[in-house]
């Protein structure tokens, strides 16, 4: 699971992702700071794990969206859990 979400950005664009499909473009405005080679990269590693899936339509010009899989929805109640326990961690060290 580690291996999976480690990546700040994997976390980040699973969020993205939770309430609709969305293009690369738009994926790049929500995500401050990342380049698009890393965006790149970081969405195929996440459709060759099976988190995410690639659409294709047949437009001039071409136009691709990324959308969750049920393996990536399935993730999301552990990320809820992860960002819980941190705000949790933060109150704690903050006292």
């Amino acid at each position: 699971t580690l291996s999976l979400i480690s990546n700040k950005w994997t976390f980040l664009i699973l969020h993205e992702l939770e309430n609709a499909a969305k293009r690369p473009c738009v994926l790049k405005k929500s995500l401050d700071g990342i380049s698009q080679k890393v965006l790149t990269e970081n969405l195929r590693s996440m459709e060759e794990h099976g988190l995410i899936c690639r659409n294709s339509y047949n437009e001039v010009p071409p136009k691709v969206e990324y959308s969750l899989t049920d393996l990536g929805y399935s993730l999301l109640p552990i990320l809820d859990e992860m960002y819980d326990w941190g705000k949790q961690y933060i109150s704690i060290m903050e006292h």
